[in-house]
């Protein structure tokens, strides 16, 4: 290893490690439950693909990003919490507990933890929107 890679791991908290490189929530699903997409000023993006259980239980939450390590350690980190909540129970997330959870992500990158809660956010409302009328969710097209 190198002193770069040293300091990071020396910076970070294993949380934050861990939703860093974890990469098993990375999936796209062409008909989610709940779907949410923010770009921010940034210019990093987050998908979000619930997928919500007959007791409006959050079962599985997969994302998509384009961007930096924060925003993949933020974004999971949103999936990690919100896993086997209720919907109702989820919009009790918010960025600042997302960066409570990672312990160390920096300052001039919580926009990051902003970013990915906003596309929850999105993607339980498009829950709920879809829950009122079903038949919208065969008619959309996530490619």
């Amino acid at each position: 290893m190198d002193k770069n890679e040293l300091d990071f791991l020396d910076r970070h908290s294993p949380e934050f490690i861990e939703m860093a490189y974890d990469y098993k929530r990375l999936e796209r699903l062409d008909h989610p439950d709940g779907y949410g997409k923010r770009t921010g000023d940034c210019g990093d993006t987050v998908e979000i693909f619930l997928t919500v259980d007959q007791q409006d239980r959050i079962e599985s939450v997969s994302i998509q990003v384009d961007g930096c390590l924060n925003t993949v350690a933020t974004a999971n980190t949103v999936a990690h919490l919100s896993e086997g909540r209720t919907v109702d129970q989820a919009w009790d997330i918010t960025p600042e507990k997302v960066a409570d959870y990672l312990k160390t992500l920096e300052e001039d990158h919580f926009h990051c933890a902003e970013l990915a809660v906003g596309a929850f956010c999105l993607a339980l409302v498009n829950y709920k929107d879809l829950k009122k009328k079903p038949w919208k969710k065969t008619y959309r097209n996530m490619h």
